[in-house]
């Protein structure tokens, strides 16, 4: 394993206590209780555009339900610009393109983090056709097959407005959580990118308010809402 520098502090991990960290782990509930008869077990975690905080958010909600002692793996759909190798201080060496091409088995993808009942897939090396991949049957059967070993899949993806890549992963899961910053981010952006969902049948279970203030001498936190049946 690689011994690369961790570029990105999880709060989730060293400030448990904080108001940012309970905002994750009020999102970790309202997703358990979103649906009563219908299993949610598969969630992609997504933006409309970049830099508003997606991976960030995925890896932190990732945390919370593995410290909830669910079996949780986090899955690098990023093919483009992925970060989770950086994240969690592992190698990318194989990952989720490596599967998908045959070139390792999915079990020599996952990797155990420091983080107790928490794995990580990385995406692997970026392939010329991210789009096709995540379109595959290949794809398909990886998902499948992480049904059966785990309590909880997230998979973070590209921005929806930017590549086709998240609505095609959008379809193949149980619910979508859209990342939204609610400073860099107009109202018609955000709305094009739920329409993007809506128009694959996405099932979107709410958003995520990014950089929302609660105070002018606090720290942006996330905030939760918007939790809707489709």
């Amino acid at each position: 394993m690689s011994q690369l520098k961790n570029k990105r502090q999880i709060i989730t991990v060293t400030n448990p206590r904080s108001p940012i960290s309970e905002s994750y782990r009020a999102l970790r509930t309202n997703i358990e209780f979103s649906s009563i008869d219908d299993q949610l077990q598969v969630l992609m975690v997504s933006s409309a555009g970049p830099g508003e905080g997606k991976s960030t958010t995925i890896t932190n909600l990732a945390v919370t339900f593995a410290q909830s002692e669910k079996r949780v793996v986090l899955v690098d759909a990023d093919l483009r610009k992925p970060t989770a190798h950086h994240t969690f201080s592992i190698s990318n060496r194989y990952g989720l393109s490596s599967v998908i091409s045959q070139q390792c088995s999915l079990e020599e993808a996952i990797q155990m983090s420091d983080i107790p009942n928490l794995d990580v897939i990385t995406s692997g090396a970026i392939p010329p056709n991210p789009a096709e991949m995540m379109n595959s049957k290949r794809m398909t059967l990886i998902i499948e097959k992480l049904r059966q070993m785990y309590d909880i899949i997230l998979i973070d993806t590209p921005p929806l407005l930017a590549v086709t890549d998240a609505q095609i992963v959008a379809t193949k899961s149980d619910g979508v959580i859209l990342v939204v910053d609610q400073g860099k981010v107009k109202r018609e952006i955000a709305s094009k990118a739920v329409k993007n969902l809506e128009n694959v049948n996405a099932r979107i279970l709410g958003v995520v308010l990014n950089n929302v203030k609660r105070k002018a001498n606090e720290e942006a936190y996330y905030y939760y809402y918007g939790m809707q049946d489709k």
